[in-house]
């Protein structure tokens, strides 16, 4: 069994200053593309040791109050029509103007770097076993099929990987997604990976349902692996029967796409089939099981590699600590090609301000390095996730991918009414470790378990570990406080009004996407009487005495007054809160009212909310019926709250 919490600066306390109740966020950088007016960049991160990287390099956050021009105080020149089609005639097309062809299907560029760099399985059965010194297991798709259907799909994730979206409309696409029949150039297997769940160490888990097709290298040679979710059992999946039901496979498909265009770090969706058969779950284990529509979601991420995937190996004793470095190995070469490509000249020596005035130095070992990085893209990804109020409900170590990757969609929320201690999953509810505030801390804690791995494996020691989680807290904090400013269109950070704000909507049960949307509308004017300063904000302060009133009002008043010593005109910092805090976000109820209809064989409304979550920071006019408050039928069991069945 792995070690817990081994190093000495691994303490949860590490976050706990930072607010009396802990709510942070951060969405990352972005880049306007077609599919999601202002989505990140589509290959995720740049190489994120970002404080030694001039930050000139990476585009401008989503909502900054200013842009930099060399050249801003240059006269604009006179431009003449013909001067500009002399311009043009000039021109020539380069390599990057061509558009880049679209593939069939059988012209997908596979590779399967995977399985020929790390050791597998003998075996190819699907019997219920450990599976020993390996990292995977072939396996074929096996879940029965009959007369599936294509329930929907992302144009721009077979973008990703040059695929003709044409393709989506061939008649054998279901049978082809749905594991029946084969794709051409596939390779399949199930990973195997262990995992701590709910803070005790489980042992050997794996994909127990999920069945990788293989990576397809796009025209940037970069690399996009496909799996199958809900395509039948493999060596890993214990007493389960491998397969997934359409309940749980539209909330995974819709979620995916949905915090990629909020500009969260995620795994996407390509296709959604229903299997044309019914799958027996017992929704919250009390024994009431009933048959569900069965149904599988096409995953696509560069690596599905998690913590628990080096942990598992670590936890065999020395044979396999080998195991451990070659996935290291295969993992800086693949996904973090920069850090093999460091050298001393980039001095990235750090001091770790202990007494003996010790220093680490990252360019020395790339291991170090590398635990870094992860840990960074840890802290931004869950930072992003408390911005939109997302909640991701099973943050074991088996559900922590090294990308930075928001992945494995089970029983997630976002939040309704303003609450810290949510959570969506019934199974949590005990004692909440997974709860919307304590995501920071369990963050900090998973990437503990992942240092103590690589600790154990002799890649890193204990300075080097130490350090990496200092980092977490570091970019963690650096980024909430960045994003809060951003959030309230503060001109600063002001830790005292941002902590009054939240006190007062936890109190008062506050909508969490509806206030930050609306907090817009409040004029930078201290001018305004006590009586209006709540008007614009009067949709979602609801049923509050007057006690609680006066409580507002003093807040209102500080934060206007704040505002007015900005300089910026109300238009301005309107149109930049606005660009941070999303109108659309896929509540529970409106993903139960999209799977109450599939489950009768209509797929209007899981289609309506892919395209409405496209788009989540615009108004979009005739939608607002799906920012309004949750109804009440939303809060019974089922909607709001789920367990891990799926």
């Amino acid at each position: 069994m792995p070690p817990l919490l081994s190093h000495s600066s691994s303490s949860l306390s590490l976050l706990r200053p930072f607010l009396p109740v802990r709510f942070p966020f951060y969405p990352p950088p972005f880049v306007k593309s077609q599919f999601c007016p202002l989505s990140p960049p589509a290959h995720l991160f740049k190489p994120s040791l970002s404080r030694h990287v001039s930050t000139s390099s990476f585009p401008s956050s989503r909502g900054s109050s200013s842009s930099v021009s060399m050249e801003s105080s240059s006269p604009e020149p006179t431009v003449s029509l013909d001067s500009v089609t002399q311009d043009l005639k000039n021109q020539t097309l380069g390599p990057d103007d061509v558009s880049k062809a679209k593939l069939k299907l059988e012209d997908l560029n596979w590779d399967h770097s995977f399985v020929r760099a790390l050791p597998g399985d003998p075996r190819a059965d699907t019997i219920p076993r450990q599976v020993m010194h390996a990292c995977y297991t072939k396996v074929l798709p096996s879940a029965e099929v009959e007369n599936p259907e294509l329930v929907a799909w992302s144009d721009s994730v077979a973008d990703l990987f040059d695929l003709d979206p044409k393709e989506f409309e061939r008649p054998d696409f279901p049978l082809l997604f749905s594991g029946a029949s084969p794709l051409v150039g596939a390779l399949p297997y199930a990973q195997c990976y262990g995992g701590h769940q709910f803070g005790m160490w489980a042992g050997q888990l794996g994909d127990g349902r999920a069945i990788t097709l293989g990576e397809v290298v796009n025209s940037k040679s970069e690399r996009w692996e496909l799996q199958l979710k809900g395509s039948g059992r493999t060596p890993y999946s214990r007493f389960a029967d491998g397969l997934a039901v359409l309940r749980s496979s539209i909330r995974e498909f819709l979620c995916s796409e949905a915090m990629h265009c909020l500009g969260i770090p995620t795994t996407r969706a390509l296709s959604l089939v229903t299997t044309g058969k019914y799958v027996t779950r017992d929704m919250f284990y009390d024994g009431n099981a009933k048959e569900e529509p069965g149904a599988i979601v096409c995953r696509v991420a560069p690596s599905f590699l998690r913590f628990g995937s080096y942990q598992i190996h670590a936890s065999r004793g020395k044979e396999d600590l080998e195991i451990v470095r070659a996935l290291a190995d295969y993992a800086i070469r693949h996904h973090f090609p920069h850090i093999e490509n460091m050298n001393k000249s980039e001095s990235l020596s750090f001091s770790t301000g202990d007494e003996d005035h010790s220093v680490v130095d990252l360019t020395s070992n790339k291991y170090a390095a590398w635990t870094v990085e992860i840990a960074e893209r840890t802290a931004s990804m869950i930072a992003s996730w408390q911005g939109v109020g997302f909640t991701h409900g099973v943050m074991n170590t088996d559900n922590m991918s090294i990308l930075g990757l928001t992945i494995d969609y089970g029983p997630f929320g976002f939040l309704d009414a303003f609450d810290p201690s949510f959570t969506p999953n019934t199974t949590d509810l005990p004692g909440r470790r997974y709860s919307f505030a304590n995501q920071p801390d369990i963050g900090l804690w998973n990437i503990a378990q992942f240092t103590a791995t690589l600790s154990t494996a002799k890649l890193i020691n204990d300075k080097e570990a130490d350090y990496a989680m200092e980092r977490y807290g570091n970019k963690f904090m650096d980024e909430y406080q960045a994003m809060m400013t951003r959030k309230l269109g503060l001109p600063k950070y002001n830790k005292q009004l941002i902590n009054k704000l939240l006190n007062n909507m936890a109190v008062d049960k506050v909508d969490y996407t509806n206030f930050f949307r609306l907090l817009s509308n409040v004029k930078a004017d201290p001018k305004i009487p006590e009586d209006e300063l709540l008007v614009p904000l009067k949709a979602v302060l609801l049923d509050i005495g007057q006690e609680r009133k006066e409580a507002w009002i003093s807040w209102a008043q500080s934060y206007v007054h704040e505002l007015a010593a900005s300089g910026i005109s109300d238009e301005q910092r309107k149109a930049q809160m606005n660009s941070v805090n999303p109108k659309y976000v896929l509540r529970n109820y409106l993903c139960q009212t999209a799977i109450d209809a599939a489950e009768q064989g209509d797929y209007t409304e899981v289609r309506r909310l892919l395209k409405l979550m496209k788009r989540p920071y615009d108004e979009q006019p005739g939608m607002e019926k799906y920012a309004r408050l949750p109804p009440a039928w939303a809060y019974r069991p089922g909607v709001c709250m789920l367990s891990c069945s799926s």
